[in-house]
């Protein structure tokens, strides 16, 4: 009983630690565990090919090490899940915008991300998933998700998002305007 008590105590240390961070929202565990199946509300009735139904049972979310574009195992689980559903519905364009943390310059955040991007589409390809359904762009350290100064809480930010989209937008090579 005494060990659960302190295993509780532990806990609220840690979670109080947490909001102490410098986040300016809560964090929620381990920012690069991929978890992406929390339930989502007013998604229970998705059909099988809607984008509400790739977030829900794949993720859109490829998260990275500081500084780098290689892919940690749940990363490519992540993306093996992607590449499985996006070949079983073709009808999606795939956008990949990538993304870094604020350590370095406006300039190489952005190749960072755009890297990123790149080697995410890379991948989707190389498991069947048509090249000219995809385009990548790099935003470097645009869009935050978390906006911080603890390095775990940076985490959230080296990121690919792999949204699904029914046109080609301006940032795609595809792009004919209209």
């Amino acid at each position: 009983m005494k060990s659960i008590f302190h295993a509780l105590i532990a806990c609220a240390l840690l979670v109080g630690g947490l909001g102490a961070s410098g986040c300016t929202t809560a964090s929620l565990g381990d920012p690069l565990s991929g978890s992406t199946d929390d339930p989502a509300v007013g998604f229970a009735n998705a059909k099988s090919d809607s984008e509400e139904n790739f977030v829900m049972t794949v993720g859109r979310r490829i998260y990275f090490a500081s500084g780098s574009a290689k892919f940690d195992d749940v990363a490519l689980e992540t993306m093996d899940l992607q590449a499985q559903w996006l070949v079983r519905h073709p009808k999606w364009l795939i956008k990949l915008q990538g993304f870094a943390d604020d350590p370095g310059s406006d300039a190489a955040n952005v190749a960072l991300s755009d890297k990123r991007a790149n080697a995410v589409m890379d991948y989707l390809a190389s498991k069947g998933v048509d090249r000219r359904r995809m385009w990548a762009k790099g935003y470097g350290k645009e869009r935050l998700v978390r906006n911080c100064s603890d390095l775990a809480c940076k985490a959230q930010n080296r990121r690919v998002n792999v949204n699904l989209r029914k046109e080609f937008d301006a940032a795609a090579p595809q792009y004919t305007g209209g």
